[in-house]
């Protein structure tokens, strides 16, 4: 069976409040049962960023900092996708060429067909719906494995995008609106904005929690750790808006480049978005049940075949985004779009992030903190000067210490009884 995420430690009706202390030997329980959560991948991105920090000053510049989220953005969304399937202990081989085929569908009609932009994003989006339908309903109802079904669609999207593209056609994307996402940056007061909205959002929630919780007569967070979990965020998210705030240009008379690049509103839009539903809605816990147990999720009611459909259409979806934003970053769509290193990283990121390959285990936080190491890793080599063959067996061996942790994990965690 496989390991369900642990649920919030049990607390005591009546007891209004567990102090810091508590939370801390909470915590350190968990690690030693075997739950490690993210733990892993933040110490490897702070080890990596000081490394690469030291051997090579210049990555921690500003514009290589605001490199960093725009080279990581389509794997971080493709990854968040991909969270939800390997939730249920699936594969989704695909995700890569999808976005690629969703990518083809936006170029085509917007610059072929000259649609607007608005229309053209919902076909292409709609594109990876009907592609996650179609993967979902031929694991779920067909029975057929999730590895052959994906398998299948990676070879063939790789022919339809060429079919779209007459065999290799490069479509030149052009439109504003689309090319701004990985292109252009807020300005720097709507970034101070941006960080303040994002501090005082997440008060409001702790605050929210903390008084429902109480109105329950269940214990509540003290303060003094909803301070420190607000001042983390506060600091951090301050530290990024200053420097990407920092001049970029060579040539500032000409073009400036500061402020916070657009696409990261739209990665935290996402994983606030994905993060409530599994979180906070009944259909996430569905999908942890039905990740820990299908039999057992089954007896409880649940209509496991849907939740497995439901993850693919959301996987592709997430991977139709990914492609947009892939061709805004090149302002183009060629039939490599979506293919080469784009699947393996994503995957990667999601399990480097500390979700469970083997289901009911992960987060969509987990995409963004894997996606940063994974762009880390290929940006700081990059600037080192390795060749990509060194870059592939660095991540391959990075991904294969996070498959190791996860696994040592749950042997942990099933002995110390903590599943």
């Amino acid at each position: 069976m496989a390991i369900v995420q642990s649920p919030a430690p049990a607390t005591v009706p009546g007891s209004p409040e567990r102090s810091v202390g508590d939370h801390l030997a909470d915590y350190f329980r968990r690690i030693r049962g075997g739950d490690l959560g993210s733990l892993p991948a933040v110490a490897g991105l702070v080890v990596l960023c000081a490394v690469f920090t030291a051997l090579r000053p210049v990555f921690f510049s500003a514009i290589n900092f605001a490199n960093l989220f725009t080279q990581g953005a389509q794997i971080i969304i493709i990854a968040m996708g991909l969270v939800f399937v390997l939730l249920l202990g699936e594969i989704d081989l695909s995700a890569g060429f999808a976005s690629g085929v969703c990518a083809a569908v936006l170029a085509v009609l917007l610059t072929n067909w000259h649609w607007p932009w608005y229309a053209s994003v919902a076909v292409s989006m709609g594109t990876g719906v009907v592609i996650g339908l179609a993967l979902g309903a031929l694991v779920a109802k067909v029975r057929i494995p999730s590895f052959v079904v994906t398998l299948a669609a990676f070879l063939a999207f790789q022919g339809v995008a060429l079919l779209m593209l007459k065999n290799g056609t490069n479509i030149s994307v052009t439109d504003p609106v689309i090319s701004a996402i990985e292109n252009k940056n807020l300005a720097i007061w709507l970034s101070w904005t941006l960080l303040a909205v994002l501090a005082l959002g997440y008060l409001a929630i702790q605050l929210l929690r903390v008084r429902n919780r109480a109105a329950r007569g269940l214990a509540t967070d003290p303060l003094a750790l909803i301070a420190i979990r607000v001042g983390a965020v506060a600091v951090i998210g301050g530290l990024a808006v200053y420097f990407l705030n920092i001049e970029r240009s060579q040539n500032p008379l000409r073009v400036s480049l500061r402020g916070v690049p657009y696409v990261i509103p739209l990665i935290l839009i996402l994983l606030l978005i994905w993060t409530f539903v599994l979180s906070r809605t009944g259909y996430g816990r569905h999908i942890y049940a039905v990740g820990g147990s299908a039999e057992a999720a089954r007896r409880a009611g649940i209509n496991v075949d849907r939740i497995r459909v439901s993850v693919f259409v959301i996987c592709s979806g997430m991977a139709s985004i990914g492609g947009i934003v892939a061709a805004s970053r090149a302002n183009s769509v060629d039939p490599n779009t979506g293919g080469s290193n784009i699947l393996l990283y994503a995957v990667g990121a999601a399990v480097i992030g500390g979700t469970s390959l083997f289901g009911g285990k992960g987060r969509v936080l987990d995409a963004v903190l894997g996606g940063a190491v994974v762009a880390v890793i290929d940006n700081g080599m990059g600037l080192m000067g390795y060749s990509a063959g060194i870059k592939f067996v660095v991540t391959g061996v990075v991904l294969l210490l996070a498959a190791g942790v996860d696994a040592l994990s749950r042997r942990r965690a099933a002995a110390t009884g903590m599943r």
